[in-house]
C-alpha cells in the first residue's frame, strides 16, 4: 500500500473555513486493510457535511490520501501535553465498526 501522512491531510482540513480541529487516522477496512478516516470538530456556528470535506480534500490531495469517511465530534480527545489521542480515536472507530 501507499503511505498516507496524517499531518498532510490534517493541514488541508485546517484550511477549510468550518474546521476547528482535525485528526486523521487509519481505521480497519475489510477490503483495503486500512482506510483513511478524518475525525473533525467544527467551529461554533459553522456547518459542513462529510461529503463536502471529502470533496474539499479531493481537490487538494492525491486520491489515495483523501479520507474515505469523516466522523464529526464536538471536540477531539487530547492528552496532558495537548496532543490529540489518535490511539483512542482508532480504538473508538474500530469498536464502532464491530
Amino acid at each position: 500500500g501507499l503511505n498516507v501522512y496524517p499531518r498532510e491531510v490534517e493541514e488541508v482540513l485546517y484550511t477549510h473555513p468550518a474546521v476547528q480541529d482535525a485528526a486523521v487516522v487509519g481505521a480497519h477496512d475489510p477490503l483495503r486493510g486500512e482506510e483513511v478516516v478524518a475525525v473533525v470538530a467544527l467551529k461554533p456556528g459553522h456547518e459542513a457535511r462529510g461529503r463536502e470535506l471529502i470533496a474539499y480534500c479531493r481537490e487538494r490531495l492525491a486520491n489515495y490520501k483523501v479520507p474515505r469517511r469523516v466522523v464529526f465530534r464536538d471536540a477531539l480527545p487530547r492528552g496532558g501535553t495537548g496532543k490529540v489521542l489518535k490511539r483512542l480515536l482508532r480504538k473508538e472507530l474500530d469498536m464502532a465498526d464491530g
